[in-house]
């Protein structure tokens, strides 16, 4: 569905969902220059608190960014804000799903509030935040 502003309603929501391999990791590591051991160095990981490499946190926030853009509420909105918080990692091998659901909408600057979380595949959010988007058309 092609959403419009005044199309969306409250309680609207769709997702997006990826499964992170060492390569999305890999590919993040290199546009975003954070080369990070953490991410990318498996023997370092495995002396931190979580024994593996997990992935950057903004693989998780790029999903949420990816489903307003192209998804919910997509073609035709301007992201104007995105506040995070990321509540566990993510491990190579997981799959995450990134769901936007409208909280709120503003007919005087057709803006819509997001809601948004991301979960794993075991149903753990791992990144929850809200998205804030105007209509320009």
């Amino acid at each position: 569905m092609a959403w419009t502003y005044n199309t969306l309603k409250v309680g609207d929501k769709d997702s997006t969902s990826k499964l992170i391999t060492s390569e999305v990791v890999e590919k993040f590591a290199d546009v975003s220059n954070d080369k990070n051991p953490l991410h990318l160095d498996e023997a370092f990981a495995k002396s931190t608190r979580f024994g593996q490499r997990i992935a950057h946190g903004m693989i998780s926030a790029g999903l949420i960014s990816a489903v307003h853009g192209t998804i919910i509420p997509g073609q035709g909105a301007i992201y104007i804000s995105q506040s995070l918080k990321f509540r566990r990692p993510v491990f190579l091998g997981d799959t995450l799903t990134a769901w936007a659901e409208v909280q709120e909408k503003d007919d005087a600057k057709k803006r819509v509030i997001m809601k948004n979380k991301v979960e794993n595949q075991k149903g753990e959010v791992v990144v929850e935040g809200e998205g804030v988007l105007l209509f320009d058309v």
